[in-house]
C-alpha cells in the first residue's frame, strides 16, 4: 500500500510539469501548422495520448530506455533477445518479451522513493562514451564528460581520457583526429576495454531470467563499447541505424490496453476472454487501431479466498496508432 501511495504522491508531484510542457508540445504543433494528435511514449513501450500523459506522467518519465528497447526489436527484427543500450554517461540493459520490455514485478526505487507501478525491468551502470578513464588504478566510469565529450576528449583536443578515446586508439572508432592518442598503448586498450566487456557481462547476467546462453542487440551511441564477444551471450547484434534505435523505438510505438481485474463465476477460458475483450475496448478507445490489436501478456492467478471460483486475470493488448485518431 505504501508504494502505490508513493506512485500517487509522484503522479500529482509531476502534474503541474506535464501540463506546462505538454501545453508547449501542443503550441508548437499549433505554430507549425500540424493538425495530427499529440502522443507521448511511456515507460512500457506504448504511447498515450496528450490528455491522458497530462493525467498520468509517471507512466512517461523514464521512457527513453523503453523507447530503445522498442526500437532495437524493430531494427533487428527480434522479439525476444537482451538489448544494451550505451549513451554518453549510462549503459541499460533489459530484455525484450515479444517485442516490448520486460516489466519489473517487484518494488522499484525511483530517485530513492519506493513505488508499485509498472516499470521496465532494468538494470543502468555508469559506463558510457563519454565515461571517465583513469589508469593507476584502472576505473572506467562512473563519472563522464557527458554532452562535453565533443570539447573535453582527448580526440576532440580536450584533456580528459574517456572510454571514446580508448576505442578510437584502439581502432575500434573512428571519430576527431586519431593522432591525439597514438600515444595510448595496445596494452593499455585491452585493459580498458577488457574492464567496459567485465561491466557489461555482470549486467547481462543480472538481467537473464535463463541459464542458457541469449542473443544480445547492441544500441545507442556508445555501443562500440560492447565487443563482439560475451559470456552468456550467443551473439552480439549490431543493427544499421543502431544509434538512433531510441527515435526509432518512439517513431513506431503502439498504443495499448490494458486489464488486471478480479473475474467470478466464470470458467478460467470465459474470464480470459473476457478480459481480452476489455482490454481491446481500451485500446481502441485510447487510439489503437481494432485490426491491428494483438495480445502480447496474460497472467491468471486463482484467488483461493474470495467465493466464486475467483479468478485475477491481467492482460495487455497492443495495436498500431489508428490513422484517423484524434
Amino acid at each position: 500500500m505504501l508504494e502505490r501511495e508513493n506512485a500517487a504522491l509522484l503522479n500529482a508531484a509531476l502534474s503541474d510539469l506535464a501540463r506546462e510542457t505538454i501545453a508547449a508540445f501542443n503550441q508548437a504543433i499549433r505554430d507549425s501548422g500540424i493538425t495530427a494528435p499529440l502522443y507521448i511514449t511511456q515507460n512500457d513501450g506504448t504511447v498515450a495520448e496528450a490528455a491522458t500523459a497530462m493525467r498520468f506522467p509517471v507512466y512517461s518519465f523514464a521512457s527513453g530506455v523503453t523507447n530503445s528497447m522498442r526500437g532495437a526489436a524493430y531494427l533487428s527484427q527480434l522479439d525476444d533477445a537482451m538489448v544494451v543500450d550505451v549513451g554518453g554517461t549510462t549503459t541499460d540493459v533489459g530484455q525484450l518479451k515479444q517485442g516490448f520490455p520486460r516489466e519489473s514485478n517487484s518494488v522499484v526505487n525511483i530517485g530513492g522513493v519506493r513505488t508499485l507501478f509498472r516499470m521496465p525491468d532494468l538494470l543502468s551502470f555508469g559506463l558510457g562514451g563519454g565515461s571517465h578513464v583513469a589508469l593507476e588504478p584502472l576505473q572506467v566510469g562512473p563519472v563522464s564528460v557527458g554532452y562535453r565529450l565533443v570539447t573535453d576528449g582527448l580526440v576532440f583536443g580536450g584533456d580528459q581520457l574517456t572510454a571514446t578515446d580508448i576505442a578510437v586508439a584502439a581502432g575500434k572508432l573512428s571519430l576527431g583526429d586519431a593522432a591525439r592518442v597514438t600515444h595510448i598503448d595496445g596494452v593499455t586498450c585491452r585493459r580498458v576495454l577488457d574492464a567496459c566487456r567485465r561491466m557489461v557481462e555482470e549486467a547481462v547476467d543480472r538481467v537473464k531470467t535463463e541459464a542458457g546462453d541469449v542473443p544480445l542487440i547492441a544500441v545507442g551511441g556508445g555501443a562500440f563499447l560492447v565487443p563482439d564477444r560475451l559470456d552468456g551471450v550467443s551473439q552480439v547484434i549490431r543493427v544499421e541505424h543502431g544509434d538512433c534505435a531510441n527515435a526509432v523505438g518512439a517513431a513506431i510505438a503502439q498504443v495499448s490496453g490494458e486489464v488486471d481485474q478480479i473475474f467470478r463465476d466464470l470458467s478460467r477460458a470465459e474470464a480470459i476472454e473476457a478480459a481480452r475483450g476489455l482490454a481491446a475496448e481500451r485500446a481502441v478507445a485510447a487510439g489503437a487501431s481494432a485490426d491491428t490489436l494483438k495480445t502480447i501478456e496474460t497472467e491468471d492467478m486463482p484467488l483461493s479466498y474470495l467465493p466464486g471460483n475467483s479468478l485475477r486475470v491481467r492482460v495487455r493488448m497492443v495495436g498500431d496508432v489508428a490513422a484517423d485518431s484524434r
